[in-house]
């Protein structure tokens, strides 16, 4: 992660109640991301605990007591202990994480302040993919003269940018995958063209990249909000039959690169199939909990750990293939 995942100073109001922070915190598939998630008896809200010395989220500058109310901008102070853990999980090898000092969330509770209030209602980039029509692909970019990098796009209404969720306004960090920061006015316009009929643009708005810009934090594609795009996850619950779940797993090559998990031989008739398994799709999720970084026999482990049943969440491999070709990978659970 490039620059520093420090938030702005906190402040704090006449009732001593202080600013939210925000942490981008980014590992090793081998790492943890240095810190404990705890649920304490006389204690209000989910509380980091445990910090590791020298790890992810010591070096970021989170602190022993702080109360975790944001992960990846969906709020979950309300939120099932358990189900918070495993949003955490599920984020693979990269979180933003948004926390209150223990006192200011003290107070704030004592006020009975709505804390999800203290939060920007969407701080996550938007990935669009564009398929162009007979006028084009319905935006237009301007750069400021002699600048490169800085490209704010203006979206033509009910055009095909439109259709899938460009925001009017916003500012272009990705095209199919790469950052246009280098990028002169007239190399844009050329991959543009060089893309053909279908175009996939990382977009933030402007409230989104000054909540970044303001924090030193790099926007990246593996925080976008991917709920417009054509290309879906999908979630599998089976309940385990007489016969079993009805498919095989087995480890193989992505397309990608790297190594996953595929699922194969899927039985007819069997809960597999009834649930909507197909097979050549990747394994990206157990129970809820990533599966990037596992090995075959771990993710085995995992899908028999409740006897007779278990949720998956599965890609099928166009899906797959376009997720990495833009910089997501498993990050795509999002």
């Amino acid at each position: 992660l490039q620059g520093p995942a420090h938030g702005l100073c906190p402040h704090t109001d006449g009732e001593g109640v202080g600013e939210p922070r925000f942490y981008l915190l980014s590992k090793e598939s081998t790492e943890t991301f240095g810190f404990c998630l705890h649920e304490e008896l006389g204690c209000q809200g989910h509380v980091i605990r445990q910090i590791e010395l020298g790890g992810v989220a010591q070096r970021r500058g989170l602190q022993d007591g702080d109360r975790l109310l944001q992960v990846n901008g969906h709020f979950v102070d309300h939120m099932d202990h358990l189900r918070v853990v495993q949003k955490i999980k599920a984020s693979g090898n990269q979180v933003l994480l948004a926390v209150l000092d223990g006192d200011s969330y003290e107070a704030a509770k004592s006020l009975g302040r709505d804390l999800s209030q203290m939060l920007p209602d969407d701080i996550r980039p938007r990935l669009c993919h564009i398929t162009r029509d007979k006028s084009g692909f319905g935006f237009s970019v301007s750069c400021p003269e002699g600048t490169k990098g800085t490209f704010q796009l203006s979206v033509l209404q009910d055009g095909p940018a439109d259709r899938a969720g460009v925001p009017p306004g916003s500012w272009l960090l990705e095209l199919n995958g790469d950052s246009v920061k280098s990028y002169s006015h007239t190399q844009l316009t050329k991959k543009l063209k060089q893309s053909g009929n279908k175009v996939t643009l990382l977009v933030a708005s402007s409230a989104v990249e000054e909540f970044y810009r303001l924090r030193g934090l790099r926007v990246t594609a593996a925080l976008a909000d991917t709920s417009r795009l054509p290309f879906k996850v999908r979630e599998l619950h089976l309940v385990k039959g007489p016969a079993g779940y009805g498919f095989l797993l087995k480890e193989d090559d992505c397309s990608s690169g790297g190594v996953g998990q595929f699922l194969w031989d899927v039985d007819v008739g069997l809960p597999a199939e009834q649930a909507g398994m197909k097979e050549g799709d990747r394994v990206l999720a157990v129970n809820g909990e990533s599966i990037e970084g596992l090995d075959h026999e771990q993710t085995v482990h995992r899908i028999r750990a409740r006897e007779d049943q278990v949720t998956l969440l599965v890609i099928d491999p166009a899906g797959d293939e376009f997720y990495h070709s833009v910089g997501c990978g498993g990050m795509v659970l999002l």
